[in-house]
């Protein structure tokens, strides 16, 4: 329950942070107002838009980024606890008591004799 509630949380805060950074003006928005471009700066003031959105924009980020840790944390505390198959029944993951013997683990053999 919890999982699907953050899910639904970062899906919901990344669409935040694209809405409010396609929100912002860029960086080159100024070159504009020398060719009557102007007017577009009106709705939020000439600073007041800058300020407001960058702190949303930055809050939102700090709230994705505790929330990607937080799934990040839940996703493996889970897979620890249960592993399920292909067909969704639990498997129990055991590690083999003999691994297959490598080519470092052979013994040396000894170069044979001229016939």
């Amino acid at each position: 329950m919890l999982l699907t509630a953050l899910t639904i949380l970062q899906v919901f805060v990344s669409i935040a942070i694209v809405a409010l950074v396609l929100l912002q003006r860029g960086r080159g928005a100024d070159a504009g107002a020398g060719f009557g471009a102007g007017a577009s700066g009106s709705v939020f003031g000439a600073r007041g838009a800058t300020t407001g959105l960058s702190r949303s924009t930055a809050i939102f980020a700090a709230i994705f980024m505790l929330n990607s840790l937080a799934l990040a944390w839940l996703g493996t505390r889970n897979n620890v606890e249960t592993s399920e198959g292909l067909l969704g029944e639990s498997v129990e993951q055991v590690a083999p008591a003999n691994p297959a013997p490598t080519l470092s683990d052979a013994p040396p053999v000894a170069p044979e004799q001229g016939q």
